[in-house]
């Protein structure tokens, strides 16, 4: 394997420290950018870490001084903006400087839940009934939304700003919902129909030529008897409520062969329709009737090497160190005018 010079671009705050042996990665923020760059080091790759704050010039900096092969994309955010994700890849793109990931236009298209749901929607892939509200707009439901539903931000992802007050079923707590995203997550809200059902999450790996990964489904063992089964703050974020819900996530059983070729077959066609690249996450919901949606696409999932995206691929035969090669090598090839 040839030895390359990698450009780690992560959040400041999420450079990991000099000396983690004696940490807790569990419980640590910066376990993904710690995982990749231990394992990118382990295969041989020389890695210049940088993080990112508020300016882009430092990358360009590091690129005219150390002249890297390519820029390992850790970054989700800039200026505390999701949607500014784009603009740093397209920056790399400027300066010519090969990274991993996700392409600016499927980054956008991806990142607003409803355009994305629109695009999905006229090539006939089914999603959940929804309506976009914007700040500042006046919250009516439509006719054909019915309840419950649920009220999640527009562009964040992570889980961010869903609880379990998100699934609302009245027209008040759908106001008052929409008024939270508004105003404590700062965006505009989706509202869509809440599907009951088991929530699956499928893997993908390319730019032109796509390989699916097992499909994974989040499980909930120890839920409240009240509680709504949905991928919350709390169910992402907190090892705590995990341990205490018997939350985790594992490939999905039970699945019969035409339904889980239904479903790699749409999240190949969600990954082409949404023009993204590098890798994704699709995440889906079965019913109780074996009618599958497409909730959203996730492009640049968490790399952690125990989350479900490395996890699936362990599956599929893939050690985390040759997935982050895969994903070098997918960078390494794209082309903007040329995407291959």
């Amino acid at each position: 394997m040839t030895s390359l010079r990698v450009l780690a671009l992560m959040h400041k705050e999420l450079v990991p420290p000099p000396d983690a042996a004696n940490l807790d990665l569990a419980a640590a923020d910066w376990r993904t950018e710690f995982n990749v760059i231990s394992a990118l080091r382990e295969i041989g790759h020389d890695i210049q870490v940088l993080g990112i704050g508020d300016d882009l010039g430092v990358i360009r900096q590091s690129t005219n001084e150390w002249k890297p092969h390519v820029a390992f994309n850790l970054l989700e955010v800039f200026h505390n903006v999701g949607v500014f994700d784009q603009n740093v890849v397209s920056y790399l793109e400027l300066l010519r400087l090969a990274y991993t990931g996700c392409n600016p236009r499927g980054l956008m298209l991806a990142r607003d839940k409803a355009l994305a749901k629109e695009l999905l929607s006229y090539h006939r892939i089914p999603v959940p009934d929804f309506v976009a509200f914007p700040r500042g707009r006046k919250v009516r439901k439509p006719k054909r939304l019915e309840f419950p539903l649920i009220v999640k931000s527009l562009t964040q992802e992570a889980s961010i700003g869903i609880a379990q007050a998100s699934v609302v079923e009245d027209d008040q707590k759908l106001r008052d919902r929409v008024e939270f995203i508004h105003q404590s997550i700062g965006t505009d809200a989706i509202v869509e129909r809440y599907i009951d059902g088991r929530e699956l999450y499928v893997g993908v790996l390319g730019n032109q030529r796509l390989d699916v990964l097992p499909i994974w489904e989040l499980l909930f063992k120890n839920l409240p008897e009240e509680a709504r089964p949905i991928a919350t703050e709390s169910v992402k974020w907190s090892p705590k409520y995990q341990e205490k819900c018997g939350i985790k996530s594992a490939e999905a059983k039970d699945l019969s062969p035409e339904i889980a070729g239904q479903i790699q077959h749409i999240c190949k066609r969600v990954y082409r329709i949404l023009q993204l690249s590098g890798y994704a996450r699709i995440d889906l919901r079965l019913d109780a009737n074996g009618k599958i949606y497409v909730l959203e696409a996730n492009p640049n999932p968490q790399l952690a090497n125990d989350e479900d995206f490395a996890e699936s691929a362990q599956r599929m035969g893939i050690k985390y160190q040759n997935l982050l090669q895969r994903i070098i090598n997918l960078g390494l090839r794209w082309r903007p005018e040329y995407p291959g």
